[in-house]
């Protein structure tokens, strides 16, 4: 037992400490898994594996690109205008906090009442993106992902061969398969997240657009896909289309923006999520609910992008080692 917890004291440390170099890999790991039935149905016309890869990658790279173009103008002036919606947001909640303590004391506060200072703790912006610095460190990490998305697609058959050729002769067939499970369920998560994804996003900008909002093209997208992440994508959700529109909408406007992100989240997650990723994940509540609070204090936002993929791996190679299968089963349904 002394063993096993020095073991994962040490494995704790070495993902705190390589955040930036893993969370590259696995990013660069699910785009492969995503890219893989592209390159295969390339391969049908005759081509190389390599030449398949590499057309995979450059049209990953041109819809990363289009999407980047499309997007700018209206990200651009978000950001913009994004100290005035914050100033706007700390103006309403100091006063909250006046008529708090106005409340509580059974006093007005004057209206020559001096401005008031709220303490904040650990800055949530810090936590959600730690690990890359800067955006110049984050960039040059980025710029990995489409050399590793493209030797990972080329030499795909070789990996997976010579990853199972490290087991003893008994274990190889059981390491075959759970590389092939792991894989099904990867693409399988990816692909039907990216679906479910668009079609949240095209909801959410066509309801927004009818109510009028500012960077209504910029912020149904960003509430759509946020929207994925597990029991924390309503707020997530909420928060874009508010805080552009808390200079004029209206109560109305309010209750059709909640009403709208709630009803396709429960859409979502009631009828999307199973006809799209089926069994595939096999994880209890409980689990997926720990594993996101542990991935997201590990690695912030990447963290809880990360950490279902990563449990449900987790799960799979418990579930095909004897004396892990009822760590398998705990985090199973």
């Amino acid at each position: 037992m002394a063993q096993v917890i020095i073991a994962g004291g040490v494995i704790l440390y070495f993902c705190v400490q390589a955040e930036p170099v893993l969370s590259v890999f696995f990013v660069s790991l699910l785009l492969a898994f995503i890219l893989a039935p592209l390159v295969d149905w390339v391969q049908r016309l005759r081509l190389p594996r390599s030449v398949a890869s590499f057309i995979a990658v450059i049209l990953l790279l041109a819809v990363v690109a289009g999407v980047t173009y499309l997007s700018y103008n209206q990200a651009a002036s978000f950001v913009h205008n994004l100290p005035r919606y914050s100033g706007k947001i700390r103006e309403e909640m100091v006063r909250l906090r006046q008529s708090a303590e106005s409340w509580e004391t059974g006093e007005a506060l004057p209206r020559s009442a001096g401005v008031v200072t709220v303490r904040t703790g650990t800055n949530w912006t810090d936590l959600l993106t730690r690990g890359f610095g800067s955006v110049t460190q984050a960039l040059f990490a980025a710029s990995f992902v489409p050399f590793l998305v493209y030797f990972m697609l080329s030499w795909q058959h070789h990996a997976r061969s010579a990853t199972v050729m490290l087991f003893r002769m008994e274990n190889r067939h059981t390491a075959y398969v759970t590389l092939s499970l792991i894989g099904k369920m990867m693409r399988s998560f990816m692909a039907g997240n990216l679906l479910v994804g668009l079609f949240m996003s095209a909801a959410s900008t066509l309801v927004f657009g009818l109510l009028h909002l500012p960077f209504f093209y910029f912020v149904g997208p960003l509430s759509g896909f946020v929207s994925l992440v597990p029991y924390l994508g309503v707020p997530l959700a909420l928060a874009p289309p508010l805080l552009v529109g808390i200079e004029q909408i209206q109560s109305g406007d309010v209750i059709v923006i909640v009403a709208t992100v709630l009803a396709l989240h429960l859409f979502s997650l009631n009828v999307l999520y199973p006809k799209f990723l089926g069994n595939r994940m096999q994880l209890n509540p409980l689990a997926v609910t720990i594993s996101l609070l542990f991935w997201g204090w590990l690695w912030g936002a990447m963290g809880l992008v990360l950490a279902i993929p990563l449990t449900a791996a987790t799960k799979i190679v418990f579930d095909h080692i004897e004396p892990l299968r009822p760590y398998g089963a705990w985090l199973g349904e």
